[in-house]
């Protein structure tokens, strides 16, 4: 925990930006029946009734002191798709960068070894060398902050019916651009000295 806290104490570096990732998932789902749109007088009205059509893969990847979020979505949570958002992250937006400081949970798939999987072991390695990867405790995802960024996506863009992805690609999309445009940067504030406080028990008591 203290490790990840005392990553978020970092001072901006355009060399060594630190950038969070995170996964989430939306279920797609078709209407049944035309929904009647609002009018006056009258709101929004739509059946309860639905029809399951998927369900698709967010990754989240945002730089909170630089104001930055891209949204990845994909079909399926795969190694595979993992290791395609590390080599965006490493080749395009931060292609000039010396180290990327990446902080993430403990999924599965967010490993060395998925890079491996992806790629041919030189590659792999070129793209490892460029991470730095700080991973946050069991249970700790909290300090994970793609999850904020996600809570704010929620809200915003899909806190309602998605029916297939192309329609949920461009919905994020446009969210997604909106947000850049404002530099809505995360002013974290949670420091490992607040920790030693309020979390006292997560410690091991030494008498």
């Amino acid at each position: 925990m203290e490790d990840v806290l005392d990553v978020y104490q970092r001072p901006l570096d355009d060399k060594r930006p630190v950038v969070c990732l995170d996964e989430s998932t939306k279920q797609l789902i078709k209407e049944t029946r035309i929904p009647i749109k609002a009018k006056v007088g009258s709101v929004e009205k739509y059946d309860h009734e639905y029809e399951r059509n998927g369900v698709s893969t967010l990754f989240m990847m945002v730089s909170p002191l630089l104001g930055w979020r891209h949204v990845e979505v994909t079909e399926r949570r795969t190694k595979l798709d993992f290791a395609r958002c590390i080599k965006s992250l490493v080749d395009e937006r931060f292609k000039d960068a010396e180290k990327i400081v990446l902080v993430m949970d403990n999924l599965n798939t967010h490993k060395p070894a998925s890079l491996y999987e992806a790629f041919e072991p030189s590659e792999a390695k070129r793209l490892l060398n460029k991470l730095e990867i700080h991973y946050t405790p069991k249970h700790g995802s909290w300090l994970d902050i793609a999850e904020i960024e996600f809570n704010v996506l929620k809200k915003q863009c899909l806190n309602r019916r998605m029916s297939n992805e192309g329609f949920l690609k461009s919905e994020i999309a446009a969210w997604e651009i909106a947000r850049n445009n404002v530099s809505g940067k995360i002013d974290w504030q949670f420091t490992t000295k607040d920790a030693r406080i309020k979390l006292r028990k997560l410690y091991p008591s030494i008498r």
